[in-house]
């Protein structure tokens, strides 16, 4: 199994109470320590502008910003997004401004693109909130656009939601030039969501990798759709990798799990959150496979990875604020699944 890392953003309110001059060094010093971790492939961002469960004052990082800095300031780990919205930038754009990070880290982007769901978010920038039809359809437009652009160096579409007449993608990523056959649409390519009609058939069809519910039972039931859409298009369901995200609450023992998790739920308060409000983030945050001991957790990740699970994206909401659970989940649950 492959493990990867978000870094605290500020949109899941996990820099609150942290000096906005102070945001950079602290995603940066994580980046970097994940950099110097090879157990580590991957670190993350969310490509989103207001925070949740509510919107706030409190700050949130715009993705693609972020992505540019750390392409310049790590070497090896690589960088991903989960996951980009295709709505809120044209994609030939998007594909550019992808391409030119490939190039400033050396070949090390990953692309997770979905369709979006964050309806005050999108009302709020001006984008309207079109129906799920639309938003799919952008989709699977956009990510069309993307390889063309990645792969042949120019696109052209006259779509229902997009039209491109000859956009040059100059130079190309250094992934699938540079490094052929190292993604078969350059950029790797992570089709986010577990829509069974729509969003896993455009799966079926581009993606490298998807990423989608990862309780057993749910992953396991998007896996066999995934599958059969695979079988529709003439695709080898074993050619793309599955992930999902896990937040993660470890500790020693039982009682240091409580005290971790009692920590969330006064953060959320310290945060702004009504005691409603916090206490279903914190009964989410508790209810996942990933919570536990050491021995918990592997045995979880272990069933998972018996299903099918090749890469778990972490999230640890303290991380701006103790690194005691990532050096533990690096020393007892890592060296177990990798």
């Amino acid at each position: 199994m492959r493990f990867g890392m978000f870094l605290p953003q500020g949109w899941r309110m996990d820099l609150v109470g942290i000096d906005p001059a102070q945001h950079w060094g602290v995603m940066a010093g994580l980046a970097n320590r994940l950099d110097e971790q090879p157990e580590w492939e991957s670190v993350w961002v969310y490509d989103h502008f207001h925070t949740v469960p509510r919107a706030s004052e409190h700050a949130t990082h715009e993705a693609w910003s972020v992505m540019a800095a750390l392409a310049a300031s790590t070497s090896r780990v690589r960088l991903g997004q989960m996951c980009t919205c295709m709505s809120y930038r044209n994609p030939a754009y998007l594909a550019k401004v992808a391409a030119t990070i490939d190039v400033i880290s050396e070949g090390r982007v990953e692309m997770g693109i979905g369709g979006g769901w964050y309806e005050h978010e999108w009302r709020a920038y001006g984008y309207g909130f079109p129906s799920a039809g639309e938003r799919l359809g952008r989709l699977r437009e956009g990510v069309q656009i993307f390889r063309d652009m990645w792969t042949t160096g120019s696109a052209t579409l006259d779509g229902e939601h997009y039209q491109v007449d000859g956009a040059l993608c100059a130079p190309r990523p250094l992934q699938g030039t540079t490094y052929p056959g190292s993604a078969r649409n350059g950029i790797p390519t992570w089709i986010c969501g577990g829509g069974e009609r729509k969003t896993l058939r455009i799966a079926a069809e581009f993606a490298d990798y998807t990423n989608f519910d990862g309780t057993p039972d749910v992953f396991a039931h998007k896996s066999e759709v995934l599958k059969r859409h695979c079988d529709d298009v003439g695709r080898d369901f074993g050619d793309i990798t599955r992930s999902a995200d896990y937040n993660v609450v470890i500790g020693e023992n039982d009682a240091e799990v409580k005290d971790r998790l009692a920590w969330a739920r006064d953060h959320y308060l310290k945060a702004g959150m009504s005691e409603e409000v916090a206490d279903k983030q914190y009964e989410a945050l508790a209810s996942g496979p990933a919570v536990g001991t050491p021995d918990q957790i592997v045995e979880a990740l272990q069933g998972l990875r018996d299903a099918g699970l090749d890469y778990a994206i972490t999230y640890f909401l303290e991380a701006a604020y103790d690194t005691s659970g990532i050096a533990m989940f690096e020393d007892r649950v890592i060296p177990e699944l990798s």
